[in-house]
């Protein structure tokens, strides 16, 4: 096919546009930023674009078809140009779906932890030596890319995302797969992250169950209790039904174990979040015909790739952490996990928030006391990174205070200062847990890890 790419250089569409040009496909695109790694990427793959910007005359009638990326907008003159020639434009799920149609396709979908369960799966996979082609929303280890789509894998595995398609499909892009296999690891609405009301939010789940093809399978997280509504709400759909729960399990000096019977598996990961997902993980493995004894061989040795209690740095019996700071649940799950894990040592917390969000009271107020748990709270505003002159956040601190309501918090409105407080902090008997917004985060996390340990 000739096939070209409105807004290439997007995480997932560069990766596409590279796995059909080594498929042989021809393939072009345009875009008004490229920016790393996308760009180096496409460079070495010769699909670049030499010049930035939209150019309606690359849209001509040879083109089979166009696959449009989130960042183009509805009025872009190559859309309109395909459209004019009624050219076949596709979102990027839509073109997947259609070049997977005779695979198995299994979907992992929900508020969170859906890319640790894709990525514990397709290490399983992996390790066992079972080909597979994949589309994941962030790069993991022992995987060169966030695509792999071929014309023989038999399997393919996806991460569906409860979002608009593209500008010109206000679909989610997870109703486009049609799954053999669905997997739902919950449902948690979050007002300052969704870009929908509630009602809606929890809608797309209702529809994404209903788009799993017939006698297909839907695995969920039976612990979730959003998610549970949402099943029962759905029961009419003639799909088999198979839920899950947190495994038991128990931790002995630092290690957590989950108990098979009367075996213990050791983990390289911990967290009540972590072991949940391992059980969504085994139970779509033993769908795809993994073997229990297989399975649980190949997970003792996965460790988070992607900023889930990611380990950073250890000295002196310290442990530094970091964590993606998505929520108020988040937090508080997050906190409790690394306080168990480790329940001799005392905790010391940093979350970094936008100065954009904490002046809406609202959503401050989901905070409310979520640090409670951990021994010390450092909430970092960066004031060098607002832009209007008019944002003081200076006056926020007294909010701050009422809302964390925590007797060893601190707030610091600049990196420079917490590198003086990371600097003077005893670390001995201390472990430190960075929860940073994967949208605004302006922290050197190994620097400042070294900063703490070192002073004991």
């Amino acid at each position: 096919m000739r096939v070209h790419f409105i807004a290439i250089g997007g995480a997932v569409m560069h990766n596409l546009a590279i796995s059909l040009a080594e498929q042989g496909h021809q393939v072009s695109g345009s875009d008004d930023q490229v920016v790393e790694p996308s760009k180096s990427r496409l460079k070495n793959a010769g699909l670049l674009p030499k010049t930035m910007g939209w150019f309606p005359e690359k849209i001509t009638e040879d083109i089979d078809a166009v696959i449009l990326g989130m960042h183009a907008e509805s009025d872009n003159p190559e859309l309109l140009r395909a459209q004019e020639l009624n050219i076949k434009i596709y979102s990027f799920p839509e073109f997947i779906y259609e070049q997977s149609m005779d695979k198995m396709r299994v979907v992992i979908a929900g508020t969170y932890g859906k890319t640790t369960i894709m990525s514990m799966v397709m290490h399983v996979l992996k390790k066992l030596r079972r080909d597979f082609d994949y589309l994941v929303g962030a790069q993991l280890e022992g995987f060169d890319s966030l695509v792999k789509l071929t014309a023989h894998n038999k399997i393919i595995l996806l991460e569906g995302d409860e979002y608009y398609a593209s500008p010109i499909d206000h679909r989610s892009k997870f109703h486009l797969f049609h799954p053999n296999i669905a997997l739902i690891s919950g449902v948690e609405w979050n007002e300052s992250r969704a870009n929908m009301g509630q009602d809606e939010y929890i809608k797309q789940f209702e529809t994404f169950i209903d788009t799993i093809v017939p006698k297909g399978t839907l695995i969920y997280n039976k612990d979730n209790l959003n998610l549970v509504k949402i099943v029962e709400a759905t029961s009419d759909c003639p799909i088999n039904r198979h839920g899950y729960k947190l495994p038991e399990y128990s931790i002995n000096k630092g290690v957590t174990y989950l108990h098979l019977g009367e075996n213990r598996i050791p983990l390289q990961v911990f967290g009540k979040l972590n072991l949940s997902n391992i059980a969504g993980a085994y139970t779509v493995c033993e769908w795809l015909g993994i073997k229990r004894v297989d399975f649980y061989d190949a997970i003792k040795d996965f460790r988070s790739s992607i900023r889930y209690l990611e380990f950073v740095a250890s000295d002196n019996e310290s442990v530094v952490y970091q964590d993606f700071l998505y929520s108020p649940y988040k937090l508080r799950t997050s906190i409790h996990a690394v306080k168990e894990q480790f329940p001799g040592q005392e905790l010391v917390t940093i979350i970094e928030l936008n100065a954009y969000d904490v002046i809406n009271r609202s959503f401050l107020d989901t905070y409310r006391e979520s640090m409670n748990e951990s021994d010390y709270a450092v909430i970092l505003i960066n004031k060098d990174v607002i832009k209007e002159k008019n944002i003081l956040i200076s006056n926020l601190e007294s909010e701050i205070q009422q809302v964390f309501n925590h007797k060893n918090l601190v707030f610091l409105t600049d990196v420079s200062s917490l590198e003086i407080y990371l600097d003077k902090f005893k670390s001995l008997g201390f472990n430190l847990l960075f929860m940073i917004s994967p949208d605004h985060n302006s922290m050197d996390i190994v620097s400042f890890a070294d900063k703490f340990l070192k002073n004991y």
